[in-house]
Protein backbone atom coordinates (compact mmCIF):
# COMPACT_ATOMS: atom_id res chain seq x y z
CA UNK A 1 0.00 0.00 0.00
CA UNK A 2 1.41 3.39 -1.34
CA UNK A 3 1.75 6.52 1.93
CA UNK A 4 -1.31 8.38 0.04
CA UNK A 5 -3.18 5.15 0.27
CA UNK A 6 -2.92 4.94 3.81
CA UNK A 7 -3.37 8.04 4.20
CA UNK A 8 -6.71 7.72 2.01
CA UNK A 9 -7.38 4.61 4.05
CA UNK A 10 -7.18 6.62 7.32
CA UNK A 11 -9.28 9.50 5.94
CA UNK A 12 -12.27 6.78 5.33
CA UNK A 13 -11.76 5.47 9.14
CA UNK A 14 -12.08 9.04 10.10
CA UNK A 15 -15.31 9.93 8.08
CA UNK A 16 -17.02 6.72 8.65
CA UNK A 17 -16.37 7.09 12.68
CA UNK A 18 -17.37 10.59 12.46
CA UNK A 19 -20.84 9.28 11.09
CA UNK A 20 -21.23 6.99 13.69
CA UNK A 21 -20.46 9.29 16.65
CA UNK A 22 -19.65 12.76 16.71
CA UNK A 23 -16.26 13.41 16.97
CA UNK A 24 -13.99 16.62 17.98
CA UNK A 25 -11.22 18.09 15.98
CA UNK A 26 -8.49 17.16 18.67
CA UNK A 27 -9.72 13.65 18.70
CA UNK A 28 -9.33 13.25 14.73
CA UNK A 29 -5.91 14.84 15.25
CA UNK A 30 -4.58 12.27 17.24
CA UNK A 31 -6.48 9.57 15.53
CA UNK A 32 -4.47 10.69 12.05
CA UNK A 33 -1.06 11.14 14.30
CA UNK A 34 -1.03 7.98 15.71
CA UNK A 35 -1.90 5.90 12.39
CA UNK A 36 0.55 8.25 9.97
CA UNK A 37 3.52 9.20 10.85
CA UNK A 38 4.53 11.08 8.16
CA UNK A 39 3.35 14.67 9.18
CA UNK A 40 2.83 15.65 5.25
CA UNK A 41 0.09 11.99 4.83
CA UNK A 42 -1.35 13.56 8.20
CA UNK A 43 -1.97 17.07 6.14
CA UNK A 44 -3.14 14.57 3.46
CA UNK A 45 -6.10 13.10 5.67
CA UNK A 46 -6.75 16.43 6.96
CA UNK A 47 -7.48 17.98 3.29
CA UNK A 48 -9.83 14.95 2.60
CA UNK A 49 -11.68 14.76 5.48
CA UNK A 50 -12.00 18.61 5.54
CA UNK A 51 -12.95 18.70 2.14
CA UNK A 52 -15.60 15.97 2.42
CA UNK A 53 -17.12 18.14 5.32
CA UNK A 54 -16.74 21.34 3.85
CA UNK A 55 -18.13 20.36 0.10
CA UNK A 56 -20.23 17.75 1.38
CA UNK A 57 -23.71 19.39 -0.02
CA UNK A 58 -22.52 19.38 -3.16
CA UNK A 59 -20.31 15.81 -3.07
CA UNK A 60 -23.97 14.36 -1.91
CA UNK A 61 -25.90 15.79 -4.77
CA UNK A 62 -23.31 14.71 -6.91
CA UNK A 63 -23.50 11.40 -5.71
CA UNK A 64 -27.21 10.96 -6.03
CA UNK A 65 -27.38 12.09 -9.74
CA UNK A 66 -25.26 9.30 -10.21
CA UNK A 67 -26.26 6.55 -8.45
CA UNK A 68 -29.08 4.84 -10.44
CA UNK A 69 -32.09 3.29 -7.78
CA UNK A 70 -29.81 3.97 -4.58
CA UNK A 71 -30.24 7.01 -2.20
CA UNK A 72 -26.74 8.08 -0.71
CA UNK A 73 -28.81 7.76 2.67
CA UNK A 74 -29.31 4.16 1.47
CA UNK A 75 -26.24 3.55 1.13
CA UNK A 76 -23.54 1.34 3.15
CA UNK A 77 -21.86 3.79 5.42
CA UNK A 78 -18.53 2.57 4.29
CA UNK A 79 -19.08 3.19 0.91
CA UNK A 80 -20.74 6.47 1.43
CA UNK A 81 -17.05 6.80 2.76
CA UNK A 82 -14.98 5.92 0.24
CA UNK A 83 -17.80 7.58 -2.47
CA UNK A 84 -17.32 10.85 -0.63
CA UNK A 85 -13.61 10.82 -0.62
CA UNK A 86 -13.49 10.19 -4.04
CA UNK A 87 -15.65 12.62 -5.44
CA UNK A 88 -14.13 15.69 -3.28
CA UNK A 89 -10.83 14.22 -5.28
CA UNK A 90 -12.29 14.45 -8.84
CA UNK A 91 -13.94 17.49 -7.84
CA UNK A 92 -11.76 19.27 -6.29
CA UNK A 93 -7.74 18.12 -6.05
CA UNK A 94 -5.77 18.31 -9.61
CA UNK A 95 -5.20 13.89 -8.40
CA UNK A 96 -5.96 12.41 -12.29
CA UNK A 97 -9.39 10.64 -12.10
CA UNK A 98 -7.68 7.30 -13.02
CA UNK A 99 -6.14 7.11 -9.75
CA UNK A 100 -8.69 8.54 -7.57
CA UNK A 101 -11.15 5.54 -8.90
CA UNK A 102 -8.07 3.01 -8.55
CA UNK A 103 -7.81 3.64 -5.01
CA UNK A 104 -11.44 4.30 -4.33
CA UNK A 105 -11.96 0.55 -5.69
CA UNK A 106 -9.28 -0.59 -3.47
CA UNK A 107 -10.84 1.07 -0.49
CA UNK A 108 -14.20 -0.58 -1.40
CA UNK A 109 -12.63 -3.83 -1.71
CA UNK A 110 -11.12 -3.75 1.63
CA UNK A 111 -13.98 -2.24 3.37
CA UNK A 112 -17.46 -3.00 2.39
CA UNK A 113 -18.91 -5.73 0.49
CA UNK A 114 -18.44 -8.31 -2.16
CA UNK A 115 -20.39 -6.02 -4.62
CA UNK A 116 -18.75 -2.59 -3.27
CA UNK A 117 -16.09 -2.21 -5.69
CA UNK A 118 -18.56 -2.57 -8.58
CA UNK A 119 -21.20 -0.47 -7.13
CA UNK A 120 -18.73 1.98 -5.91
CA UNK A 121 -16.51 1.55 -10.07
CA UNK A 122 -20.03 2.29 -11.48
CA UNK A 123 -20.85 5.64 -9.74
CA UNK A 124 -17.32 7.23 -10.08
CA UNK A 125 -17.17 5.82 -13.66
CA UNK A 126 -20.20 7.98 -14.06
CA UNK A 127 -18.91 11.17 -12.65
CA UNK A 128 -16.10 10.75 -15.12
CA UNK A 129 -18.43 10.72 -17.97
CA UNK A 130 -20.46 13.19 -17.10
CA UNK A 131 -17.11 15.63 -16.85
CA UNK A 132 -15.65 14.40 -20.38
CA UNK A 133 -13.14 12.14 -18.29
CA UNK A 134 -11.39 15.49 -17.04
CA UNK A 135 -9.99 15.87 -13.35
CA UNK A 136 -11.23 18.75 -12.93
CA UNK A 137 -14.96 20.42 -13.78
CA UNK A 138 -15.45 23.16 -16.43
CA UNK A 139 -16.12 26.35 -15.06
CA UNK A 140 -19.45 27.96 -15.88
Amino acid sequence: MSRRSRAREVALQSLYQGELNAVEARDRARFHKGRLKSAELVAFADELVDGVRSHQAEIDAVLDARSVNWRLSRMAATDRAVLRIAAFELLHTETPGPVVVDEAIELARRYGSQESPTFVAGILGAILDGRGGRSRPAAG
